[in-house]
């Protein structure tokens, strides 16, 4: 027996990257899969070629009505979430193919990179998460970053948000305790070969950590059950080591 089967999963920024290696990973674990992003063309490749159930529902996560519609076609399709990856995340490392420091950096840009990578886990938690009270468990799993915890000069949207991130976590897992949520934050440990360092010559892409590096304890954090370990976050060695 897979260590998800039957469970669904929501993840988001799943077209590509991160996102997409981690929805590969929970269908062959046995998982029924929705898969979200703002680009439906690939979200359809993507399904395409899993081995489990799964769902397409378009979305922009700074957008509330799309997330809610995300939330309510899964539970009217699969009749339950039971762990939400919030992974949908850019960087103006990405977006301007470099580092830009704050008094170069627009309201635009900036705004940008705090609403999809922390309003839209807000939105998406939010919306996710009384139905896992309801069901009286539930897994969320935060994709954060290195710069989470340290900061480089010319990432400063990227690591305000990061940062951010961290504390929203274990707000969230504080709230979630009482319904028997895991609320965790993980990272790759690393560079990886993702849009955001798109970037970078294309020798030092494949010397980098690949997508799929997250995928083994992001397997582990979503099998967890009511009694988890909830609050905390590191880089997915640490996970595996940790939950293994």
């Amino acid at each position: 027996m897979a260590p998800l089967d039957d469970e669904v999963i929501v993840v988001t920024g799943a077209s590509r990257g991160l996102g997409r290696s981690m929805a590969e990973r929970f269908a062959a674990e046995g998982a029924r899969v929705t898969l979200t992003a703002r680009d439906e063309q690939r979200l359809t490749a993507v399904a395409s070629d899993l081995t489990a159930e799964s769902l397409v529902v378009p979305a922009d996560v700074r957008e509330r009505n799309a997330v809610e519609t995300v939330v309510e076609e899964t539970v009217s399709e699969f009749g339950r979430i039971d762990t939400l990856v919030n992974n949908a995340g850019v960087s103006l490392l990405g977006m301007n193919d470099g580092r830009t420091r704050l008094t170069n950096v627009s309201e635009d840009e900036w705004d940008t990179v705090l609403d999809v990578n922390l309003k839209g886990v807000f939105l998406f938690t939010r919306a996710v998460i009384p139905h896992m009270a309801s069901q009286g468990h539930g897994n969320v799993i935060n994709v954060s970053s290195g710069l989470g915890r340290s900061a480089i000069a010319g990432a400063g949207p990227y690591v305000a948000s990061k940062w951010g991130l961290e504390g929203l976590t274990r707000v969230t897992a504080l709230e979630g305790d009482e319904h028997g949520i895991n609320v965790n934050g993980l990272d790759p440990g690393g560079r990886a070969n993702t849009d955001i360092w798109s970037h970078l010559p294309a020798a030092e892409r494949e010397e980098i950590l690949q997508p799929d590096v997250m995928d083994d304890a992001a397997v582990l954090l979503a099998a967890q059950g009511p009694d988890g370990i909830s609050g905390e976050s590191m880089p997915a060695q640490e996970w595996e080591q940790r939950l293994s």
